[in-house]
C-alpha cells in the first residue's frame, strides 16, 4: 500500500512530536474492507496499509522500536472501514 497524497502532511505534527520526545510512541491501528468479503483478506490489506504509514515514519528518523502496529481488519464499526488511526502516545 501507498500512502495518499495529503497523509504526508497529516503525520508532520506526529513525526515533530516524536522527534522531540523520545519517550513518546505511537499506535497504528488499521482498518480495511475486505474484497469478496473476507475476513483475512481485510486484515492482510489493513495490515499492508499500517506498514505502510510505519515505513513513512522510519524514513523520518523515527525507531520502529517505537511504533505499535494493530491491523483490525473489517473491524471498524460504524466509521470509515478503510483507514490507519495514528495513535499518539505520551510516558
Amino acid at each position: 500500500a501507498t500512502l495518499p497524497g495529503d497523509v504526508a502532511s497529516k503525520l508532520a505534527s506526529v513525526i515533530k512530536r516524536l522527534s522531540s520526545d523520545d519517550n513518546a510512541r505511537v499506535q497504528l491501528v488499521a482498518y480495511a474492507k475486505g474484497g469478496g468479503g473476507s475476513p483475512s483478506q481485510a486484515r492482510r490489506l489493513s495490515l499492508s496499509r499500517a506498514l505502510a504509514v510505519r515505513s513513512y515514519i522510519m524514513s523520518k528518523g523515527i525507531r520502529s522500536t517505537r511504533m505499535d502496529v494493530r491491523a483490525l481488519g473489517d473491524q471498524a464499526g460504524s466509521e470509515a472501514a478503510d483507514r490507519v488511526d495514528v495513535v499518539l502516545q505520551a510516558r
